[in-house]
């Protein structure tokens, strides 16, 4: 399984725009700023922000002075919560998913690998589950 740049850029601006606004009061955060911070295309931060404002991960502020802000405190979102709004499930193999349709074997129950993908799915799970937002802002180093 691999990490799409979605999702990749998008925990980097989440984290980002919690940060910015953490030291700058609680100010809102334009997607130009959080763009040139990170190195990022300001037309694929945009189309990373919509569904992350979709899922209330973030909330908006029009006009003057507006930008993003996190709809909660950075400690209630975890890596997980932004990766599957990204991403999707997190899984290794469709096999796994709860509302798996299709699996190469006729019977899943048969299948000698489907303890793999299930271990590693878990695994995946726990580790973003449990690493919050303000984990990652305490844990870098951003201007």
């Amino acid at each position: 399984m691999k990490i799409s740049t979605k999702g990749r850029y998008g925990l980097r601006a989440v984290v980002d725009i919690a940060h910015q606004s953490k030291i700058n009061g609680q100010k809102c955060v334009s997607i130009k700023s959080v763009a040139e911070r990170q190195g990022l295309s300001e037309n694929y931060l945009e189309q990373i922000i919509s569904p992350l404002k979709k899922a209330r991960v973030l909330t908006s502020v029009r006009g003057s002075g507006g930008g993003y802000l996190l709809a909660k405190a950075p400690r209630e979102f975890t890596v997980g919560d932004i990766l599957r709004v990204l991403e999707g499930p997190l899984a290794p193999a469709d096999c796994v998913l709860d509302d798996a349709a299709a699996c190469a074997e006729s019977d899943c129950g048969t299948c000698s690998t489907k303890t793999v993908w299930s271990t590693l799915f878990d695994s995946i799970n726990n580790v973003v589950d449990n690493i919050t937002i303000e984990d990652l802002m305490n844990d870098t180093k951003l201007v």
